[in-house]
Formats: C-alpha cells, sequence, structure tokens
C-alpha cells in the first residue's frame, strides 16, 4: 500500500476513525500504515519536528519520500513521537486519532512487535 497523501486513502481512513466511545479502536496493517503515514505528514508539516526527526535519524528530505512505505521507516517515525507526549497528543488531536494509535499502529506494522532498546 503506498500510504501518499492522497484523498482517497484520506477518505477511507476517515470512515473507521469515527469509532464510539465504547467500541475499541481497531488496528490492523492497512489501518497502521495509514495511521504512521499521517504522522510522517504531521511530522513534515512541522518544521522543528522534522527537523528533529531527520537529526535523529540521520535521514534527509528525499528519505521521507523514498522511505514512506517502508514499514521500519514508518516504525521509526511512530517512535519518534512517541518519544514526547505532547507530541502524540497534538498528532492524535489534529487527525482526531485516539491517543493510544500510534502505538497501536506500531505494533501492527510489520517488525512493530519487535522492540529493540539498544
Amino acid at each position: 500500500m503506498n500510504p501518499g497523501f492522497h484523498s482517497e486513502g484520506v477518505d477511507w481512513c476517515l470512515g473507521w476513525l469515527d469509532v464510539g466511545e465504547t467500541e475499541r479502536f481497531r488496528m490492523n496493517r492497512d489501518r497502521a500504515e495509514m495511521v504512521a503515514a499521517r504522522a510522517l505528514g504531521w511530522l513534515a508539516d512541522n518544521g522543528d519536528l522534522v527537523s528533529a526527526f531527520l537529526g535523529s535519524t540521520e535521514s534527509n528530505a528525499q528519505d521521507l519520500r523514498a522511505q514512506a512505505d517502508d514499514p521500519a521507516f514508518l516504525i521509526s517515525v511512530l517512535d519518534f513521537l512517541a518519544t514526547n507526549d505532547a507530541w502524540i497528543i497534538a498528532f492524535c488531536d489534529s487527525e482526531n486519532l485516539p491517543y493510544e494509535a500510534p502505538m497501536q499502529a506500531r505494533y501492527a506494522l510489520p517488525g512493530g512487535s519487535e522492540v529493540h532498546w539498544t
């Protein structure tokens, strides 16, 4: 799936984001890719944060485009956001996502269940 930033993907995503308060937010690989792509877009729109992300991952702007489909790269985006609660809150509020969505997405992506702390 090419998460891109095209409207049909976002429209599809919006349909499942409207969950009732009692209904558990369900995550699968497609939804995880969409959440991660939206996180990448949100980062890209926040100049200071994208600069910090690029510096922390030793990436450049071309890498953002080239690796947007790579699950490992998308995991790094979600991991970066998770380093600061305020970023998670701001991202989720701007995207109308539950606060647990980024970490649920991280674990739903291929390789996301493997945590390396070194």
